[in-house]
């Protein structure tokens, strides 16, 4: 029996399955957010295209910007303006807070053990809280100035040796590096790779590229079992691949005779600690290192590609930029500081218009409707998968005037952030579930 024919089989059986829920169903599609007829069986499936943001965008141009689709089984809303993500964010945000779980990341029950995929309860709360008070505090961030400025003088001085040698550089690859090994020393006080060798691109293309592939078992349920694309497979080898890198740190920081004295007073210390005293087991702190390292690279060094690529197409703002850079290092020339970004609006603009034209996800993680939720005049019926358009929020003509230009005048006399409270501008989503690396992410990217 070939793939098709199985897809086929399976899918006769749950488009009846369907039927038979759907008239046990209490709510009626007429109070669904309109949008495009789906087909039977597969929905409206076959309009994702091979960018399903932009395709998304497009529909809403016809649906509006609550709109409603059916991905195979699945029930999908879709959010594709500021102002319907105001009124969810600050009107239904607690209604609206549970995760819509992909098959892929419930390789090695990863879904189980981490922050990003866990539904909001008291293990997801206490996560929160570890990260928030422990592991990315500002107090601890403000600790490790020196560490991110270490790392960056590392990327200025391999761009140096390559203009030396006139070697193009790969600034996508480089910036990877440098957030990898930056997250690298945070927690582990060491390096897990360099800007000569191909360790960081091999862990972006065999974890990173997984996740973003789309997967017929998320839109077919009973494929979870076949998984038939393989990517629950490639990622609970690939997970534990990367497990086995942490665990060798631990195992031996466990097993070497320092004291407090000697202690390195990096996040891995502070883990070990939260382990004796039982607020994390052996697993999740595994996982919860997963968790961050997988956002916390691929997400600023793609923002570091684009900031750069729209500069590179627009000499004027690149000039500009280094003017700026110039006047507040003075004639010394000397090296730039985190408390120098400050003083430097033009800079700040440049990654606010970034993150607003190309943001680090397109969409934010799904969500799932925890009850029925009366949004922007229609419902949204429990269990629906909710997904936030980032890329069509950035694009609000309600909003953003030229919205498909590169303009970061925009932003200079505004005080638009990115923190979530400006709704057209969420590159780290906002409410309860807002990015809690979103903090660290932003100063590596200003001083990049």
């Amino acid at each position: 029996m070939d793939f098709l024919t199985l897809v086929m089989i399976l899918s006769i059986i749950f488009f009846f399955y369907n039927l038979l829920k759907m008239k046990f169903t209490t709510h009626s599609d007429a109070q669904l957010p309109p949008g495009p007829k789906p087909m039977p069986i597969f929905g409206n499936i076959f309009e994702l295209g091979e960018k399903p943001h932009r395709s998304f965008a497009n529909l809403a141009k016809t649906h509006g910007p609550l709109m409603s689709l059916r991905l195979g089984s699945v029930t999908t809303i879709v959010v594709s303006s500021a102002e319907v993500a105001k009124e969810m964010f600050l009107k239904n945000d607690q209604s609206l807070a549970d995760r819509s779980v992909p098959n892929s990341v419930t390789a090695g029950d990863h879904h189980k053990l981490t922050m990003s995929w866990l539904p909001v309860s008291p293990k997801w709360k206490n996560f929160r809280k570890i990260t928030a008070v422990h592991l990315l505090s500002p107090q601890r961030l403000d600790a490790c100035h020196a560490l991110r400025h270490a790392k960056v003088k590392q990327l200025y001085e391999y761009v140096q040796e390559c203009a030396l040698k006139g070697e193009a550089v790969d600034i996508g690859k480089a910036a990877f590096t440098t957030s990898l090994n930056l997250l690298s020393n945070l927690f582990f006080s060491v390096e897990l790779a360099n800007h000569t060798s191909n360790t960081s691109q091999e862990f972006k293309q065999d974890i990173m590229e997984d996740i973003g592939k789309p997967n017929y078992a998320d839109y077919f349920p009973l494929l979870k079992y076949v998984d038939p694309s393989g990517i629950r497979r490639r990622l609970a080898a690939n997970f534990d691949k990367l497990i086995d890198v942490f665990q060798s740190f631990i195992s031996k920081r466990l097993s070497s005779a320092y004291s407090s004295a000697t202690s390195l007073d990096d996040v891995l210390d502070v883990l070990l600690k939260l382990l004796k005293e039982k607020e994390l087991n052996m697993g999740e702190i595994n996982h919860l290192l997963v968790d961050i390292f997988d956002a916390g690279t691929d997400t600023t060094s793609n923002t570091f590609e684009w900031a750069m690529a729209e500069l590179m197409r627009n000499p004027i703002m690149m000039k500009r930029a280094q003017n700026e850079i110039a006047l507040v290092l003075g004639k010394d020339n000397a090296t730039i500081q985190e408390s120098d970004i400050a003083n430097m609006p033009y800079l700040q603009a440049i990654i606010k218009e970034t993150l607003r034209l190309h943001p680090p996800t397109v969409f934010l993680l799904p969500r799932k409707a925890i009850t029925n939720v009366k949004l922007y005049g229609y419902i949204v019926p429990k269990n629906a998968q909710i997904l936030v358009n980032l890329w069509a929020i950035g694009r609000d003509p309600k909003v953003w005037k030229n919205p498909n230009e590169f303009l970061p005048d925009r932003f200079l006399n505004s005080d638009i952030d990115v923190k979530g409270r400006d709704f057209g501008l969420l590159p780290f989503g906002a409410g309860r579930r807002i990015c809690p690396g979103m903090n660290l992410a932003y100063r590596m990217l200003t001083l990049m």
